[in-house]
């Protein structure tokens, strides 16, 4: 079974439940990153907080393109991103497991691709029509069922550029597009695995409404709050899941690797 990878988000800063950890360094043309490795029942893992250890990196600082890329040059074929987001619905309530299918982007400062034109793949559009793996997605889906955990499969992820909360307009505004989650992380780095032909999902903890739909202020520490509440039940449905992710992928994630050169090969 191919390596595959986490992504923590806020609140999960550490891989938890799994064994044999080891910390690898691993160099990338973006920077260095710290690499987790582990194994959960014989399957080994790689294991990436976004945030870094203590939530120390914002949302718009991330080095979305280093941690990429270093999951990718150690053998990474899918990932699974955590995130804690906010709701534009009331069929998605506070403590809901939900997998994104699509996004809407509102970041403004990221690096959002490897390629910039000046390497020797050039320029590369890549097709997002469905940006999140089915697979990997279906694999999250089947280890609820086992777990008997509600994962819903399927909602917009919009993701904004943080590291503040939204205002009560934009969120109407959001919902009037067609949104259902709101979040800072999704993206690039979902466009960026797509480059790179990898399989990515992203299982979305929702920790509250969102502004104006709540009708509290928005406050960083119920986030944390509800992910404590939640994390080891997300680390189970991630775990889980592990052993669903086909070896060798059906879907569409790697195809851009037939229009690129060396670098995503």
């Amino acid at each position: 079974m191919a390596l595959v990878g986490v992504i923590g988000g806020t609140g999960v800063y550490d891989p938890g439940i799994l064994e044999n950890i080891s910390e690898h360094i691993q160099s990338t043309p973006y920077g260095e990153v710290k690499v987790l490795l582990g194994y959960y029942r014989g399957q080994q893992v790689a294991f990436i907080p976004r945030h870094g250890s203590g939530h120390k990196v914002p949302p718009h600082l991330v080095n979305y393109r280093a941690n990429i890329k270093a999951l990718h040059d150690i053998g990474v074929k899918s990932i699974i991103a955590t995130a804690a987001v906010g709701s534009l619905t009331h069929d998605f309530q506070p403590g809901s497991f939900v997998l994104s299918d699509q996004f809407l982007d509102f970041t403004r400062t990221r690096k959002s691709t490897f390629y910039e034109g000046d390497n020797d793949a050039g320029v590369v559009h890549c097709d997002m029509t469905v940006p999140y793996c089915p697979e990997v997605r279906q694999a999250l889906v089947k280890a609820g069922e086992e777990l008997g955990v509600k994962v819903h499969n399927g909602g917009t992820y919009v993701c904004t550029e943080g590291p503040r909360f939204e205002t009560a307009a934009e969120i109407a505004m959001f919902k009037q597009l067609g949104g259902h989650l709101i979040g800072m992380t999704s993206v690039p780095e979902v466009c960026l695995a797509r480059e790179l032909g990898l399989c990515y999902a992203n299982i979305s903890i929702v920790t509250n409404y969102a502004a104006g739909i709540s009708p509290n202020i928005l406050t960083h520490s119920e986030v944390l709050e509800m992910m404590a509440s939640r994390i080891q039940q997300l680390r189970e449905v991630i775990m889980t899941s592990i052993k669903y992710i086909p070896a060798e992928p059906g879907c569409d994630c790697k195809r851009i690797l037939d229009e690129i050169g060396v670098m995503g090969k």
